[in-house]
This record gives structure tokens, C-alpha cells and sequence, in this order.
């Protein structure tokens, strides 16, 4: 049951062709030729300079000042929420831990 089976290779069907037959070649080896010294070339710069304008500066500033604000909110308010949760869960320990207590001096 657990043994796995390995699938026969059915017979080919249709025509076959037989295999190509490979000639040897005859491998030439060329003396090796000194090659000529390259010519002299300043390297290109990778990149070209960007260039950036006062308009595109202030720009810049702005948003990246827009997205800090905007994050440094988003994680404000998620601890916001995890204390005041946290502060509910405990206050409504408090009030179940004495409603047991006061069940029990009623008895």
C-alpha cells in the first residue's frame, strides 16, 4: 500500500528514426597572436549627475516631512489603542474579582 510505483515506459509508437551519426571534426590550434594595445580612452561616467533644482529640494523635504508625520501618527494612535484596551481589560478584572468577593461574604 505504501510502496510507491514507479510507471513502465510504454513502447513508442509511430515511426522512429534512427539515431544521427556524429563525424569526428579536427581540432586546429592557432599560435596565439599578441593583441594589439588598446587605444587610450577616458572611462564614461556609470551615472549621470542628477541635478536637483531648489523647487525639487523643498519638494523633497515636504513629502518626506509629510510621511514621518504621517507614520509617526498611525503608530501614536495603534499604541494609543493597545492602552486603552489593556487599561479596559484591567478595570474589568477589577470589578469581576470583586463581584466574586462580594458573593462570597453574601453566603
Amino acid at each position: 500500500m505504501f510502496r510507491p510505483k514507479v510507471p513502465t515506459m510504454p513502447q513508442p509508437t509511430g515511426l522512429v528514426t534512427p539515431p544521427a551519426v556524429v563525424e569526428p571534426t579536427a581540432v586546429i590550434q592557432h599560435t596565439p597572436q599578441t593583441p594589439a594595445p588598446a587605444p587610450i580612452v577616458a572611462p564614461a561616467p556609470a551615472r549621470p549627475t542628477v541635478q536637483l533644482t531648489p523647487g525639487a529640494v523643498i519638494a523633497l523635504v515636504g513629502s518626506g516631512t509629510a510621511v514621518v508625520l504621517v507614520v509617526g501618527a498611525v503608530l501614536v494612535s495603534m499604541l494609543l489603542a493597545v492602552a486603552i484596551t489593556g487599561a479596559s481589560v484591567a478595570i474589568c478584572a477589577l470589578v469581576i474579582r470583586s463581584l466574586i468577593a462580594s458573593e462570597g461574604k453574601r453566603r
